[in-house]
């Protein structure tokens, strides 16, 4: 990853890449302030009159959303830190998220091995699947 964002950078000028980090910076806070009011319109739509509950500030909203986040975020990303812990390794080991880690070596595999192998495979299909012509007629 940190090679793709030096080859994006490289050919760019300093003025570009503030330019980048300024938009970044305002898109980030317009997406978090828009957030931040529609959930404070959809609870104040729904819940008074479903449930009763008395209506919300903005910072009330957006204080709830990050209280929801961090009690309900699961196991989501590890917001690119290289440590990890045992213990959230324990309790995302079964999650949907997969190892990728493995996959460094796959454009290696396919360089060294991968056409041989292949080769094997569809020699291999081909012998069951006339086996299995022959076993029906």
């Amino acid at each position: 990853m940190k090679n793709f964002f030096t080859h994006k950078i490289r050919k760019r000028s300093p003025l570009e890449i503030a330019g980048m980090i300024l938009f970044g910076i305002v898109a980030i806070t317009g997406l978090a302030i828009l957030f931040g009011y529609v959930i404070m319109w959809l609870w104040n739509w729904l819940m008074p009159e479903i449930f009763g509950l008395t209506t919300l500030t903005y910072w009330q909203a957006v204080g709830l959303f990050i209280l929801l986040k961090l009690l309900l975020g699961g196991c989501g990303g590890d917001g690119g830190s290289k440590k990890s812990s045992k213990k959230s390794d324990r309790k995302c080991k079964g999650s949907s998220k997969s190892d990728f880690s493995k996959w460094k070596h796959y454009d290696d595999f396919w360089k060294e091995e991968g056409d041989d192998h292949y080769k094997q495979y569809v020699e291999r299909q081909s012998k069951q699947n006339e086996g299995d012509t022959s076993e029906t007629e």
